[in-house]
């Protein structure tokens, strides 16, 4: 540390320090690696507390007004990538505070008046993080809008369901398409809660009790877009919830996108050849001229374990810290930085991959065609046109599957008599079941997989999303 930066150091802390603290306690203490990323929140809350302060006569108009344009030259220097982040003052907001006095003088000693940085961390902190709720409901909407894509154009084209990875039951591509949507649309509404919960004002609570100036908390918290100020001034600097909250729904959000991840990873390989990754997220293998690796699918596959990471870092650093502030939530920043980032990137380049994927239908249908796909239709036209009860006929499918699997054939491949000798109820019209194409369109159930069900949800979540 340069005698300029440690004079300036110990100035900040009012002389408490004789001298200034070594190379590891500086290393340990600062902040200003990561929580620079705060600049434009921890200006934009300064300058509400400064037109606050103003308007209660706290502060002078002029100082005030000082205090605004010296703030707005401070963010275009760090906007132009000119100013001179430094270790020595630690944090975001020292810097700012430091660099201000240098351009204002005396006036910008008065902004913090009535402030902690314990109340100023927080409101920071809170912003970004509904900045990040935002941005990730912006990539899940436009996410969602390209399986939509996929969804519209495959209603009618008819694929395997599975379970147990196992041929269950036909589908369409649309049918399965829909089902990731509704997981991305719960993960919408996630975002928007947790907005909307969080969307209240930390700022005015100073250290930990509230300040004896008469400020005017409801102000500043419509300044700055919040619903209303925090109603304990302990909880309000001691709270991380909103951190843990964004977390929690991005580990959903990322699991759900390794899901969507590992099945296009399979339906790629040459043993499924159901889709195929375009060049733009794929990669070639270095000994293997044939192969095309989806790395972007795999990637975004792995995601999950650095966000959900982040999730249980923070709740480890939170859960045992008594009221109100403790230097450990300096840990809580870089975790969900670092999720955020991660967690854009991954919506981001899943929409990519959905709006370039192409998917062969032909490969789709023959696999939907095999595995006897349509027994449960066989089961059900026994229920329902020769009237066995369930167990039967589940019986009777059961034999017949036998019979098939038996001959190498699959069920539309047996004869009536075939079919008469198991059970003598069956008749001719059993066959308009046993096609795939049949099969889906029969499942027009609300939620079904029928093109017309599909269809109509799509035209459901368009006209959501606008």
């Amino acid at each position: 540390m340069t005698d300029s930066a440690e004079t300036q150091s110990n100035a900040m802390w009012g002389g408490r320090f004789s001298a200034g603290p070594d190379a590891i306690m500086e290393a340990i203490n600062a902040s200003i690696g990561f929580d620079q990323r705060l600049y434009a929140q921890d200006i934009q809350g300064s300058r509400a507390h400064a037109a606050m302060l103003a308007a209660q006569g706290i502060i002078s108009a002029a100082d005030a007004e000082a205090i605004r344009d010296g703030l707005l030259n401070v963010l275009s220097e760090i906007e132009a990538g000119a100013f001179p982040f430094r270790v020595a003052l630690e944090d975001i907001h020292m810097n700012v505070e430091a660099r201000l006095k240098e351009i204002i003088g005396e006036p910008a000693g008065r902004l913090h008046t009535a402030r902690s940085r314990n109340d100023q961390v927080a409101t920071d902190f809170r912003l970004w993080v509904r900045d990040q709720c935002d941005a990730a409901i912006k990539g899940l909407e436009a996410l969602m809008r390209a399986a939509l894509v996929q969804a519209e154009a495959g209603a009618g084209w008819v694929m395997p369901g599975f379970t147990h990875l196992q041929t269950a039951q036909p589908v369409t591509w649309g049918h399965h398409m829909l089902a990731y949507v509704e997981m991305f649309a719960r993960d919408r509404s996630r975002f928007i809660d947790a907005r909307a919960r969080m969307n209240e004002c930390p700022l005015g609570a100073a250290a930990l009790a509230g300040t004896s100036f008469p400020i005017d908390r409801q102000a500043t918290a419509a300044a700055l877009g919040f619903d209303r100020p925090m109603a304990n001034s302990l909880d309000a600097v001691s709270d991380r919830d909103f951190a843990l909250e964004f977390l929690a729904a991005a580990s959903i959000c990322a699991m759900h996108l390794s899901r969507l991840a590992e099945e296009l990873v399979i339906w790629s390989s040459a043993q499924f050849r159901f889709v195929a990754l375009s060049d733009r997220w794929s990669t070639g293998s270095s000994i293997m001229p044939q192969k095309r690796n989806p790395d972007a699918a795999e990637l975004i596959r792995a995601k999950i374990g650095r966000i959900l990471g982040a999730t249980v870092a923070l709740f480890t650093v939170m859960k045992g810290l008594p009221l109100a502030y403790s230097k450990d939530m300096q840990e809580d920043k870089e975790q969900v930085f670092d999720a955020a980032d991660t967690l854009m990137l991954a919506l981001a380049a899943m929409e990519g991959m959905l709006g370039d994927l192409t998917v062969n239908r032909a490969n789709l249908e023959g696999a939907a065609s095999s595995g006897f796909s349509t027994a449960t239709d066989l089961a059900d036209w026994l229920v329902r046109e020769a009237g066995l009860p369930f167990r039967d006929a589940h019986h009777v499918t059961g034999t017949l599957v036998a019979l098939a699997e038996s001959r190498g054939c699959d069920l539309p491949a047996l004869s009536l008599g075939d079919m008469q000798a198991v059970h003598p109820a069956i008749t001719e019209s059993v066959f308009e079941v046993l096609g795939v194409h049949n099969s889906v369109a029969s499942r027009r159930s609300y939620g079904g997989t029928a093109p017309d069900q599909v269809r109509a949800q799509v035209a459901r979540w368009q006209e959501v999303l606008g």
